[in-house]
């Protein structure tokens, strides 16, 4: 086989564009604008059209406060964030502080929400109630039970009553809120983490001073579980930048997400840049992002601008009641502001949502005389912004926020300058009982300063190659796939790469662990390695190792004792050993053997599987004997619950076997290739007979009149295996898109609900871009119209434009399966 040879990112394009590709904007309105993505702690979005109209936030929805404003001419306008509602505890969740109710998981009598109801024979629990690997949960609710019935009595002051209350809450899946008898909240088959709702009217009159009632039912279909809720009150707050800029334009790439305001007689260019290019693993660990931004007058005259950016120290805690500490540092000509928590439990916490408390976040700029720092007050420090003058009060000490100014002085042509994020997290991994520092600073020998210090000095040429990069993805999308699949890519390129963390393991292997978001917080998940691989072997295979090589490994240590691949290696970020409940063994050994035989055809030579030749010979022997009509387990699609004869998963187990006899051949092993190879085409051959229902094929052997997608097939196009006939997805293909909803098609027979990235994967099995475009459009829409607004999801369903679950996920790494097959 040809081998493969990686140029430079960059040289590739200047090769590839002798006069630089041509910008192509992105139409596309985003579910969330990225903003800061350098992992999945350091994590900035913008869940609003317009960025002066909501916070900042965190991909969980907490928010992350980041204030923008600019003075023209002393008139201030704000271009981004918000001055956020302040909000006083009333009724604590259990994030905050403990609390107790009684709870039942058995049918109770008609009333039980009613304040009047005799709970008296129900149980007595501290919440949160829920599954164990869920934040803050004290009372256990796990598979089988179904169903659970809360109720909670709190008293209230009338003090409390006569301000504007609200509900916060916490759900997996279907929850129904009610206070004194009224619901508030009947949410449907979802689940979400830090909701909040204004109390309606109907439920604010039923309040009264002393003894009220809050009780919740909730209903967990399968998978993880949670109910916690709470409420608290409007707090006074006085705000000083209430004029906002005029948004004109935003453009979502690859690496940069590129904003354009009006602010009275001036423009501003504001541009987000995470630089992942993936070539450049420095680059891709380098825990820093930079706000960039440029003024030109529009009228002709000169202005006097300056530029204010402020940053909350929630961006280095958990939760916003934690105690943070900040200080000003110069050094080496750029300055810096550091937050971060007072207590410093390095890698203390385990699970999803969670925000990290340890290490220390900065904002940092060039130490010149037209850069000012301040620490203090928010109110204190716009004020003083606004006005021109010194913060009227010293720094607190604690809850302190950060602000820098620019002053860009009389501007009467263009005036340009940056300021840069970034988070020293200390340690990011612990790996079998080891604590690992981030791949660039994995010796120890370098410091924040030192990373900051070749940001902001490569600035330039960092920012040429990503210019370059980002017109190159959205022009090879587009000849691949069309326009709207281009723009797909590019919203999906940093939410990938950022749900991952890259260190080195103690051998000196590359880590490029996945935290799985918003479901259950797993670390290094094979099922999410697998459908975001396309993205890694497209631009880095070495990546792809990453992605493998921690499975690997636990197996070879004799950690992990199975015949079978593990499912993950913890519970992010310690990875000391699997946590998930339930093995996947046909899905996640067929996903490494795919992938391992995806690794040698990038790299045209199978030394990597040679290495670990041991351990994928007895997960395929495994595939052999278990994989053809699989017994009853979950598979990657496990939130549908656990079935037997899944037809797809044989796909899995088939493609895995045929990857080795691959692999085999390209190691010179004939005998052993020719010996697999053969079996995979036998079990592909009663494949056809078992799932053959006409004009398509089943969702399982046993069921006739059903179907499913068919998206495993993939790789038997993508790694050209033969081992399926083309009929399959030509008789497949058609049968889908008469099954196709207004938003796309669904997973299977069973559901409405489907997952963006498998839509991707089917699309791919088309012949055509014709084809390939008509189970684009339908995802593409639900991107640009869901009212859902989080980053990416992919789990949604497909008859009305809403999220079913999951959200910045790694998985939509799979949406660069296209661009892979048209590269292979």
């Amino acid at each position: 086989m040809k081998p493969f040879f990686f140029l430079p990112l960059a040289a590739l394009f200047a090769a590839c564009q002798p006069n630089g590709a041509e910008h192509i904007a992105s139409d596309l309105r985003a579910p969330a604008f990225p903003l800061v993505t350098i992992d999945p702690y350091t994590s900035g979005w913008s869940f609003t059209d317009k960025l002066y109209d909501g916070s900042v936030k965190h991909w969980t929805g907490e928010d992350f406060p980041l204030i923008g404003a600019i003075t023209v001419d002393g008139q201030a306008y704000r271009f981004m964030g918000i001055e956020n509602k302040q909000y006083e505890t009333v009724v604590p969740t259990a994030g905050q502080s403990a609390w107790e109710a009684a709870y039942t998981f058995a049918q109770p009598s008609a009333g039980w929400e009613q304040p009047n109801f005799n709970d008296a024979k129900w149980k007595t629990g501290t919440a949160a109630f829920g599954t164990p690997n869920k934040a803050a949960v004290q009372t256990l609710w796990e598979e089988p039970v179904r169903d659970i019935w809360v109720r909670r009595e709190v008293n209230l002051t009338a003090e409390d009553i006569a301000k504007p209350l609200y509900l916060h809450y916490s759900h997996d899946d279907d929850i129904f809120i009610y206070v004194n008898g009224v619901e508030v909240v009947n949410t449907g088959n979802v689940c979400a983490e830090g909701k909040t709702l204004a109390l309606p009217e109907k439920a604010t009159q039923t309040l009264k001073p002393g003894r009220n009632v809050l009780a919740a039912h909730c209903i967990n279909r399968v998978g993880e579980a949670l109910v916690d809720f709470g409420l608290s009150a409007e707090a006074p707050v006085t705000y000083h930048l209430e004029q906002t800029a005029q948004q004109t334009s935003v453009d979502v790439q690859a690496t940069q997400t590129r904003y354009v305001f009006a602010c009275g007689a001036v423009e501003l260019e504001l541009t987000f840049t995470t630089p992942l290019l993936l070539d450049n693993l420095e680059w891709v660990s380098r825990p820093v992002s930079y706000i960039s931004y440029r003024v030109t007058p529009t009228d002709g005259a000169a202005h006097e601008v300056s530029v204010y950016v402020e940053a909350s120290p929630a961006w280095a805690v958990d939760k916003s009641y934690q105690h943070s500490r900040a200080e000003s540092v110069k050094k080496d000509g750029l300055a810096y502001l550091k937050t971060g928590s007072e207590a410093q439990h390095i890698l203390g916490k385990k699970g999803d949502n969670l925000r990290i408390d340890w290490g220390y976040f900065y904002l940092c700029g060039e130490d010149t005389p037209s850069f000012q720092y301040f620490i203090g007050a928010p109110a204190d420090l716009r004020t003083a912004f606004v006005q021109r003058a010194t913060p009227a009060t010293a720094p607190s000490g604690t809850h302190d926020h950060l602000a820098v100014v620019h002053s860009l002085g009389k501007v009467s042509g263009a005036a340009s300058g940056k300021i840069m994020l970034g988070y020293d997290d200390l340690y990011s991994i612990q790996y079998f009982g080891e604590n690992l520092r981030p791949y660039w600073n994995s010796d120890g020998q370098r410091d924040i300063f030192d990373a900051f210090a070749r940001a902001h000095e490569e600035y330039p040429q960092l920012i040429k190659e990503c210019n370059a990069f980002d017109a190159d993805l959205m022009r090879r999308a587009a000849a691949a796939g069309g326009k709207e699949y281009a723009e797909l890519c590019a919203l999906a390129y940093r939410q990938a790469i950022a749900a991952h963390k890259l260190v080195k393991a103690p051998n000196g292997d590359l880590l490029f662990l996945s935290k799985e978001n918003f479901s259950n917080g797993s670390i290094g998940t094979v099922d999410r390695t697998y459908p975001s691989a396309p993205l890694f072997l497209l631009y880095n295979p070495e990546l792809c190792k990453g992605l493998l090589n921690h499975i690997l490994y636990y197996s070879e240590s004799g950690k992990w004792t199975k015949p079978f691949a593990a499912h993950d290696v913890g519970t992010y970020p310690i990875a000391n050993g699997q946590t998930y409940g339930g093995d996947m063994p046909v899905e996640e050994s067929g996903n490494m053997l795919i992938l391992a035989a995806a690794i040698a055809q990038r790299e045209g030579h199978a030394q990597y599987a040679e290495k670990h030749w041991e351990t994928l010979t007895t997960w395929t022997n495994y595939l052999v004997e278990k994989g053809l009509d699989p017994e009853n387990q979950l598979c990657t699609d496990d939130f549908a619950g656990h079935f037997a004869h899944n037809a797809n998963l044989s796909i899995k187990a088939i493609l895995g076997i045929a990857a080795y006899g691959r692999l085999a051949d390209m190691l010179g092993k004939q005998d052993v290739a020719e010996e697999y190879t053969r079996k995979a085409q036998a079990m592909a051959q009663q494949w056809l007979k078992m799932a053959d229902d006409g004009d398509h094929y089943r969702l399982t052997f046993d069921q006739q009149g059903t179907w499913s997608q068919k998206y495993n097939l993939v790789w038997n196009k993508l790694l050209n295996l033969g081992i399926f006939p083309d009929e399959v997805a030509k008789k497949e293909i058609p049968y889908y898109l008469t099954k196709q909803n207004v938003y796309g098609l669904p997973l299977d027979n069973r559901e409405t609900y489907t997952k963006a990235d498998w839509i991707i994967w089917t699309a791919t099995l088309a012949d055509d871009k014709a084809t390939f475009e008509q189970f684009i459009h339908p995802l593409y829409t639900y991107a640009n119209v869901t009212p859902d607004r989080v980053p990416m999801n992919d789990w949604y369903f497909t008859d009305r434009p809403n999220q079913r679950g999951f959200q910045a996920r790694s998985v939509v790494g799979g949406f660069f399966s296209k661009q892979l097959l048209e590269e292979l």
